[in-house]
């Protein structure tokens, strides 16, 4: 029986999230952020480093609290994590960090860190057959649960978080640049692992990565992130052919082209500015090729009929002709 409904979705409305850096004053990390993920869904969430995606990753999960907007899932708001047991609906949503050497406790073995989110309903030997069953379902042996990560390659590490995230039979995953800190072979087990997850568990994923090439191979959406705002979202192919925003163009240019006709990448222009001195206006102004007068006002979110864009040139009213085609 399927579980994809809206009531079991993640949801971000206008979630905004600051931090006091010192020297710098107040930093705005992410600057208003709606978005939502559905079950059986993967939205991949695309940017720079820099553009606030992570910090967006711990809101979701509650490790931070955000500085205004609300984080739903399941209908319920995500609280900040404490020393309290967390609910039943919110243990729901798990996340996969970005460095298995650091996600994973050093001083205890893999099993006893599968048991921490095996649900307190399974009781007795169940418990140590559930461990294994986890371990089979990440490709690892059972004979793993009695060593520590050290044991283990990156890749390993990695597919062990992932069996930790699958403990407490989750029905959301955050996937937090899941596989930038591993070795080509090991990202591509990794992405399929997690893919093929989401598909047979029906969960649904935020695939979060500075790699757009890997997000439109897996994901079924696209959120463009740029300094804190979302400026471009739609399906992941459509995304790709018809890029709607310079940025997204940008990003896609970026990536070598490998064929018959190779080509070397677009570099684009220019760094992500500093979030506590952002950019008046729209945020990739100063970097855009195409900007014109109406970019020193914040664009609005236009919605293009199953795709949205916050970008002047969506609108034939304002836009020049000649910038219109991207």
């Amino acid at each position: 029986m399927s579980t994809r409904t809206p009531a079991s979705r993640l949801r971000f409305t206008d979630v905004e999230v600051e931090y006091r850096a010192r020297g710098r004053g107040r930093v705005r990390a992410v600057a208003g952020v709606s978005l939502e993920v559905l079950p059986g869904q993967i939205v991949g969430l695309v940017g720079e480093s820099g553009c606030g995606k992570s910090s967006l990753a711990r809101v979701a999960v509650g490790l931070s609290t955000p500085s205004a907007g609300t984080v739903e899932f399941a209908d319920q708001p995500v609280t900040a994590l404490g020393w309290r047991r967390r609910s039943g609906t919110e243990v729901g949503l798990q996340m996969v960090f970005q460095n298995p050497y650091a996600s994973l406790n050093p001083r205890r073995t893999i099993g006893s860190q599968l048991l921490d989110g095996v649900p307190a309903t399974v009781t007795g030997a169940a418990r140590r057959a559930r461990v294994h069953e986890l371990l089979d379902r990440v490709g690892m042996p059972a004979s793993t649960a009695d060593r520590y990560p050290h044991q283990f390659s990156g890749g390993q590490r990695q597919r062990l978080a992932i069996a930790r995230a699958l403990a407490p039979e989750p029905r959301m995953i955050i996937a937090d640049e899941p596989v930038t800190a591993l070795d080509a072979s090991s990202q591509a087990q990794v992405v399929n692992l997690l893919v093929g997850l989401v598909r047979d568990l029906d969960m649904g994923m935020l695939f979060i990565s500075h790699d757009l090439a890997l997000v439109h191979e897996i994901a079924d959406v696209t959120a463009v992130m740029y300094l804190g705002r979302i400026v471009e979202t739609a399906p992941t192919r459509e995304l790709w052919r018809a890029p709607r925003h310079p940025y997204t163009r940008a990003l896609i240019d970026a990536v070598p082209q490998i064929g018959p006709t190779p080509a070397l990448p677009a570099i684009l222009a220019g760094e992500v500015p500093d979030p506590a001195n952002a950019p008046t206006g729209c945020r990739f102004r100063p970097r855009c090729p195409h900007a014109f007068d109406p970019c020193g006002d914040q664009p609005p979110t236009v919605d293009l009929g199953g795709r949205s864009a916050a970008c002047w040139l969506t609108d034939p009213a304002v836009a020049p002709t000649t910038a219109r085609t991207l």
